[in-house]
C-alpha cells in the first residue's frame, strides 16, 4: 500500500534528495495520517462513551492529538519549502523541527489531562459494558496502527525526516496502547475485574513517554546536532579521490534545516603545483558535489608545503607525537618561520570535544619535545574543535 500510493502522488519518487520531492513524501504522509487518524478516532471515543469505557476514550482522544500532529506535519512541511528571503537568507526548513517540537508539546498537555481524568476512574471505578462491536473495532486500530507506523518510519528513512521517524515511533506507542486497552476488555469481561481506569493511566503515561521522546528527537537538531556520519564520510571520500588533492581538514557542516545544509573544508594542494588548474580543481569539487548531495559546499583551498626537508621532518615528528595523545584528532596548517634567535613552528590541532587534556599541557609537551630536536624552536598552536564524528 505504502509503494502504491507513493507512486500514485509523487512524481520521481526515487529522487529523495530534491527538496521538492522530499516536501511532496512530508504532504502525503500527512494526509494519510489525517485521514487514518481521524477515523479511528471518531470510531474509538463513540465506542468508549456507549460502553462506558475511560481506556477507550482515552485511546480515542489519544488518535485525536495523532490527528492534529499530522495536520501540523503538513503544514510543517509546507512552511518549511518556502524559500529564503531578507530576514532569513538561509530559508524556512526548520520549520519542519518546530512543528515536530509543538507536536511534542500537544502530546504531553493531553497525556497529562488524560492521565488526572484516568486517575479519577481508579478512585471512583463504573462497571464496564462489554461489547463484541468495541472488541472488532480496538482490534481493527491494531492493525491500522501497525500500517501507520510502519508507512511513516520507512518514508522517515527514505528522506530521512526525523519528524516522520517520531510519528512512526508514536504509532508504534499506539499500538501497545490500544492493544493494552483491548486486554482490560477482555479482562473486564471473563473475570469481572475493573481495570479500565488502571489501563486509562497506563496509556496516558505511554502518551506522556511518546511526547518526551518526540522532544529529544526534534529538538536535537535545533541545537546543533553532531552531522550525518555518512554525509561527512562521503564528502571526505568524494573530495580526497580527486587527483591533485592531498588532504582535507576543518570541515564544518552546519543544518538549517532537511534540505539546506551547509559546509565549507579546506583542501590542501600542491604549494608547487600550477595554481590555475588547482583552482579550477577546486570550483569543479564544489559544483559537482554540492549538485550531487543537495548541499551548499565551500572550498577554501590550502597550499601545502611538499619540498621543504625541514618542513617535512618537522611534520612526521609532530604526527607521531600526536598519535600518542588521548582526543587529539590530528594537524594541518605547518608552516615554519624563521628569525635570527629562534624560529617559529606554527599549526593547528584539531581535538575532539570529549578531549580529556588541557590545552596548555599539550602545547607544553609539543614544545618541550621539538625543542629536544632544536632549542630555537618556539610552539605557535592555534587549537580548533572537531564538529564532525570522524577524523578528519
Amino acid at each position: 500500500m505504502r509503494r502504491f500510493l507513493v507512486k500514485r502522488f509523487i512524481k520521481d519518487y526515487e529522487n529523495v534528495k530534491d527538496p521538492k520531492v522530499r516536501e511532496k513524501y512530508g504532504k502525503l504522509a500527512g494526509v494519510v495520517g489525517i485521514v487514518t487518524n481521524l477515523l479511528l478516532c471518531i470510531s474509538k471515543i463513540v465506542i468508549g462513551l456507549l460502553v462506558n469505557s475511560i481506556a477507550i476514550i482515552a485511546d480515542g482522544v489519544n488518535n485525536l492529538t495523532d490527528t492534529a500532529s499530522s495536520a501540523i506535519t503538513l503544514i510543517g512541511f509546507k512552511l518549511a519549502a518556502k524559500p529564503e528571503d531578507v530576514e532569513h537568507p538561509y530559508g524556512h526548513a526548520r520549520f519542519e523541527y518546530l512543528t515536530g517540537m509543538v507536536i511534542s508539546l500537544l502530546i504531553i498537555v493531553l497525556g497529562v489531562k488524560l492521565l488526572t481524568t484516568s486517575f479519577d476512574k481508579v478512585l471512583h471505578p463504573d462497571p464496564l459494558q462489554f461489547s463484541l462491536v468495541s472488541v472488532i473495532i480496538l482490534a481493527a486500530a491494531i492493525g491500522i496502527k501497525i500500517w501507520q507506523a510502519l508507512f511513516n518510519v520507512r518514508i522517515g528513512e527514505e528522506i530521512q525526516s526525523s519528524t516522520l521517524k517520531a510519528t512512526g515511533m508514536d504509532s508504534r506507542n499506539d499500538v501497545i496502547s490500544t492493544s493494552v486497552v483491548l486486554l482490560s476488555v477482555l479482562i473486564g469481561k471473563f473475570t469481572g475485574l475493573q481495570l479500565d481506569g488502571y489501563m486509562g493511566c497506563l496509556v496516558a503515561l505511554f502518551i506522556l513517554y511518546s511526547g518526551v521522546q518526540l522532544i529529544r528527537e526534534t529538538a536535537s537538531p535545533l541545537l546543533g546536532k553532531a552531522p550525518d556520519p555518512e554525509l561527512v564520510n562521503e564528502i571526505q571520500e568524494r573530495i580526497c579521490s580527486e587527483q591533485g588533492v592531498l588532504g582535507i581538514h576543518d570541515l564544518v557542516v552546519h543544518d538549517y534545516g532537511p534540505g539546506r545544509i551547509f559546509a565549507s573544508v579546506h583542501v590542501e594542494v600542491d604549494a608547487y603545483g600550477d595554481l590555475i588548474q588547482s583552482h579550477d580543481m577546486i570550483d569543479n569539487i564544489e559544483r559537482t558535489i554540492s549538485g550531487d548531495l543537495k548541499i551548499h559546499l565551500v572550498i577554501h583551498m590550502d597550499p601545502l608545503e611538499t619540498q621543504d626537508p625541514l618542513t617535512m621532518k618537522l611534520n612526521e615528528k609532530i604526527s607521531n607525537l600526536l598519535s600518542n595523545l588521548d582526543g587529539v584528532v590530528g594537524f594541518h596548517d605547518l608552516r615554519v618561520v624563521a628569525g635570527y634567535t629562534h624560529s617559529n613552528v606554527v599549526f593547528d590541532i584539531v581535538i575532539s570535544p570529549e578531549c580529556p587534556l588541557k590545552e596548555c599541557n599539550i602545547k607544553s609537551y609539543i614544545e618541550e619535545q621539538l625543542q629536544l630536536m632544536d632549542r630555537t624552536y618556539y610552539v605557535v598552536i592555534n587549537f580548533d574543535k572537531s564538529y564532525v564524528q570522524n577524523n578528519i
